[in-house]
């Protein structure tokens, strides 16, 4: 009988002490997260081959840009942890779709096409592209192009549909910035693209082009997200909204692009 009741003694005082500790795991400490509190993560990605948008650093390797810091301060914005990662430009909306990354935060033009495929925010940044040509070119505009002219441009992108209106010899590329470059190179006679690219790297490769000619179009950068997911279409809209008012989104407008783009 002893015996019965110093077991069921032991049993109680474990009990006892295993609610003590249940209840004493609900305090976390001043300043720290619990496990279960922990922020949601915000993935999003860019091609990290157009600056000043998205790119490498030279001396760090870290991925910068315009983008990159719009897309953590949105992250922020909305108490998420940004997660920036990078895939080939072409691959995007299917790395998307696939569930590779929340959004595509690098700089994509918002088309009734793509809109078939993703859904979009509102814009969070107005551009257009223009045409390059090096600085001895004969060439002072579009009007100018012929169907034989080489043209490069990225594939996959707005810019295909649009020197198709200009000419027949277009030359393919995975980034604006080897266009370019190759335009420095007399290895073809013209790139379009847009015109905050062009020129940032034009002046950063020291190269021998110009921007010639109007904006041949204007357009609404936007961000992408997977189709159907309207709720966090919703929070990066807010997210954007309160970057703007808080002077982040200017501060780093003014950074990479020397003056506000959003359009506002």
């Amino acid at each position: 009988m002893r015996k019965k009741y110093g077991l069921l003694l032991m049993v109680c005082i474990l009990g006892l002490a295993l609610l003590a500790a249940g209840c004493g795991g609900q305090d976390t400490p001043e300043g720290q997260e619990s496990g279960n509190d922990a922020k949601e993560t915000l993935s999003f990605a860019s091609s990290g081959a157009y600056y000043p948008f998205s790119y490498y650093d030279e001396d760090t390797n870290e991925l910068v840009g315009f983008d990159v810091e719009i897309g953590t301060a949105l992250a922020e914005a909305m108490g998420m942890e940004p997660d920036p990662v990078t895939a080939p430009w072409q691959s995007l909306i299917s790395g998307l779709q696939a569930d590779k990354y929340d959004a595509i935060i690098g700089s994509m033009t918002i088309t009734d096409e793509r809109k078939e495929k993703v859904n979009f925010s509102d814009p969070y940044y107005v551009s257009g592209p223009k045409l390059f040509v090096r600085n001895n070119s004969d060439i002072a505009g579009a009007g100018d192009l012929t169907k034989e002219t080489p043209v490069g441009v990225l594939m996959q992108s707005v810019y295909e549909d649009l020197a198709k209106e200009y000419t027949d010899n277009l030359k393919y590329y995975d980034s604006d910035v080897t266009a370019l470059h190759d335009l420095d190179l007399e290895r073809i006679d013209a790139v379009i693209t847009d015109q905050n690219v062009g020129m940032a790297n034009a002046k950063k490769g020291g190269w021998d082009i110009k921007a010639v000619g109007d904006l041949l179009m204007s357009e609404n950068i936007g961000i992408a997200v997977k189709k159907g997911n309207d709720e966090l279409v919703t929070k990066i809209n807010q997210a954007l909204k309160d970057i703007k008012a808080d002077g982040t989104y200017e501060t780093i407008s003014n950074k990479y692009v020397g003056m506000d783009i959003s359009g506002d």
